[in-house]
């Protein structure tokens, strides 16, 4: 079945694909406080059965023709595999070099970020997506209260993530009848041939193992695979939007398993940003007639290379 945005449905369903990939990647913070290894081994890990994750994705949607699936990606699809190992690689040492607050913030920018780059290749943006963007941001500045001034690495690393991302989105937006399911994969076999060399096997077994084997299989895998899905359904703008999910859920996960308290303005600020994200998905969507598809339809959509998607919604 062919990938259509103008289908019926296809709006709301890309919105809920993208908020999946959220909800998957908010399990890192959880998973990652389990781990007792230096940063190389977890990017590593994680990158390794992310790889072996997607390529059983993909192996199932093609039936078995991944060396077909890995081949019709073209230029488009090596630039986004490349696009998504720098953001992931940018995104922890980030987090190395800066505090966690300073890191949100300026990711706090993707939407816009998205919304800018997108518009600069002809894709429009509606007035009520700038307005989620700004009273999302707000909503992230809230959570971090004042933070101290990153140092120039963590600043650097931070905007990188977030340049790196927001072209991921528009790029996979704009070839939309690419899969991003080989390139994503392509992605983590990169993340690993720089890291590995730096990684201790040691630190590879026991409890470590089972938390990158969750990390990479369902954290990153399933997130990209979410991802993969929606960005070529909705607009680069509402897939950057709806997937700062992430960073509201996040905290939530650590709160719940009482491992860190989240400060009132942590939560008060997730709560704006929830409010925007959901007037976003919700205003003016479509129908939601055309929700009903067979599993074998959603496969497809993973890698359907030959698929030609048309604008996602009538701005």
């Amino acid at each position: 079945m062919d990938v259509t945005a103008a289908r019926v449905g296809a709006r709301p369903l890309g919105s809920a694909y993208v908020a999946l990939a959220a909800l998957m990647w908010s399990l890192a913070g959880i998973l990652q406080r389990q781990l007792h290894m230096s940063l190389a081994s977890q990017l590593a890990g994680r990158a390794m059965f992310a790889f072996l994750a997607l390529l059983v994705f993909i192996a199932i949607a093609e039936r078995g023709q991944m060396i077909r699936a890995f081949r019709a990606i073209g230029r488009s699809g090596l630039a986004i595999a490349a696009l998504m190992a720098i953001s992931s690689g940018a995104f922890m040492t980030a987090l190395n070099e800066t505090s966690v607050a300073n890191v949100v913030i300026i990711q706090a920018l993707v939407p816009l970020v998205s919304a800018l780059l997108g518009r600069l290749v002809g894709e429009p943006v509606h007035a009520r997506t700038w307005v989620a963007i700004a009273v999302a941001a707000a909503g992230f500045a809230v959570m971090a209260g004042a933070p101290t001034r990153p140092g120039l690495l963590g600043l650097v690393f931070s905007v990188i993530t977030t340049l790196t991302f927001s072209a991921t989105i528009v790029v996979a937006r704009r070839k939309s009848d690419v899969s991003m399911a080989p390139a994503t994969c392509l992605s983590q076999i990169l993340v690993f041939a720089v890291f590995a060399p730096f990684a201790h096997a040691g630190e590879l077994s026991g409890a470590n193992l089972g938390y990158l084997a969750l990390l990479g299989i369902a954290q990153m895998g399933l997130g990209l695979f979410f991802l993969s899905l929606g960005a070529r359904l909705i607009s680069a703008a509402n897939v950057a939007l709806i997937s700062q999910l992430e960073n509201v859920l996040g905290p939530l996960w650590v709160w719940l398993a009482g491992i860190e308290h989240p400060s009132a303005p942590t939560i008060a600020g997730g709560i704006i940003v929830i409010a925007a994200v959901a007037v976003e998905v919700t205003w003016g969507r479509n129908s939601a007639s055309g929700l009903r598809r067979q599993s074998d339809d959603v496969l497809r959509d993973l890698a359907d290379s030959t698929a030609k998607a048309q604008p996602a919604e009538q701005r």
